[in-house]
């Protein structure tokens, strides 16, 4: 152990336990009590941090650091826009065609699903009305598929919902634009804020959890990315209706480790068996599904994210959660991006805790049970 860590770890111990508990208390509050607030600005955060990297290159290659963030704004801006010109008509159609896919639906469970599994368990469930659910989701999805009603009945359900969504669609651009023109001067000035004794471990704990955060926010979603295309590409050319919408679901969940393959097998299997597909599709469902888990576990993951972030997959699931409960939807946004930075935290607080008295320097005999 250097001596810069035994000063930081000297420094922690003269620190009484509940001024941690007092800051770290504030801070949940205040996140708890600004969360409608602190969306917008968590978004443009997340996109400064993904994008500041590209303007940096720029100002090495001796690019004005406000042309280059204008620059790497356009190039994205101009992404975003192509993404949505290919992707939202052929969605907006996919899910519009869900209305006439229900009752072919419910016709499938009620005259084949059910009554398979009545003879295979030995108990009646043919009986069970899906019908009402049906005719719920019926009246629902049309009103999905077309933006003009969906956004008529926003406005005149709640107006100034509307206002706040249209106040931080407007406000994303503009702060996240400001934090990646002045993204190192922020940085210093929270660096200069930090007490001396604690600037070596403090740097060094953030440059890992840079790269746990990077693996994530970069690595992660472009593995969420690459795998939804493999799967919406792949059945569409296997012939799968709604193709897209599984692939996009498949990818979103990817997160999870296996669930977004099972989540694309037995989504396109469903699919295709009520829709009364070719026995080929089965196949081809299964090449297609087998390829992107090939991909994932041997190109995509290892190349893209490798083992930086180190969340089990019970934690990735649980944080979801967790952040939803406890934030609503900004817990959700970052449920797992916090989980990973927090992960490198406790495995410092697990090695300075095993240095410490309370630990205590002689092993135990003792086992655990297994």
């Amino acid at each position: 152990m250097t001596t810069a860590q035994e000063e930081s770890e000297l420094y922690l111990r003269r620190i009484p336990w509940w001024y941690w508990a007092v800051f770290f208390g504030a801070l949940i509050l205040a996140i708890y009590l600004l969360g409608p607030v602190l969306t917008p600005f968590l978004i443009s955060f997340s996109l400064a941090y993904l994008l500041h990297p590209f303007v940096d290159r720029l100002e090495r290659h001796r690019v004005p650091r406000t042309l280059g963030v204008s620059l790497v704004f356009g190039v994205g801006a101009l992404i975003v826009a192509l993404v949505i010109l290919l992707l939202i008509p052929p969605l907006q159609t996919q899910i519009g065609r869900l209305g006439t896919f229900l009752p072919q639906a419910n016709a499938w469970l009620q005259q084949e699903a059910l009554p398979w599994i009545s003879r295979r368990i030995g108990v009646d469930v043919s009986r069970l009305d899906s019908g009402r659910l049906t005719q719920l989701l019926q009246e629902n999805f049309p009103q999905a598929g077309s933006f003009a009603t969906t956004a008529v009945s926003y406005v005149t359900s709640s107006g100034m919902k509307l206002v706040a969504t249209l106040a931080n669609l407007f406000l994303v651009p503009i702060v996240t634009f400001y934090m990646m023109r002045d993204w190192h001067e922020m940085l210093k000035s929270v660096g200069n804020l930090i007490p001396r004794p604690l600037l070596p471990a403090v740097v060094d704990l953030a440059h890992e959890a840079d790269e746990v955060l990077a693996a994530f926010l970069r690595g992660q979603l472009l593995v969420m990315m690459a795998l939804g295309t493999i799967y919406g590409l792949g059945f569409w050319i296997a012939g799968v209706e709604f193709a897209m919408l599984i692939g996009i679901f498949a990818g979103l969940v990817s997160f999870v480790p296996y669930l977004g393959v099972a989540m694309a097998l037995v989504s396109a299997t469903l699919t295709a068996t009520v829709t009364g597909a070719e026995p080929a599709v089965y196949a081809y469902i299964l090449v297609v599904v087998g390829i992107g888990q090939a991909l994932e576990g041997s190109v995509i993951t290892p190349l893209l994210v490798g083992d930086r972030i180190g969340l089990h997959p019970v934690m990735v699931i649980f944080l979801v959660l967790a952040g939803g409960q406890l934030f609503g939807f900004v817990g959700v946004l970052v449920a797992l991006p916090v989980g990973a930075v927090l992960s490198v935290f406790f495995r410092h607080l697990q090695e300075f805790y095993k240095r410490s008295e309370l630990y205590g320097e002689e092993a135990s005999d003792a086992e655990l049970p297994e």
